[in-house]
């Protein structure tokens, strides 16, 4: 039993808690993904929702094999 929490093990805010290991990993910026955050599925691989939320409209669809189109006069 853990002499600062007096947990087994221990609880993730005590000092002696193990360091939590990413679920994934971003492709973006390299951060870890953790048990419980938001991230974006993508073709190239998983992307954090910081970095989804610095995305303009178009790099979202393009992350999606897709892009706007350009309305023409037929």
């Amino acid at each position: 039993m853990c002499e600062i929490c007096g947990q087994i093990p221990c609880h993730p805010s005590c000092p002696n808690a193990d360091e939590e290991l990413p679920v994934e990993r971003c492709v973006e910026c390299g951060e870890g993904i953790y048990s419980g955050e938001k991230y974006f599925a993508s073709c190239i691989g998983p992307i954090c929702q910081i970095c989804m939320e610095d995305k303009t409209v178009d790099e979202i669809l393009e992350s999606m094999g897709e892009k706007m189109t350009v309305a023409e006069v037929a």
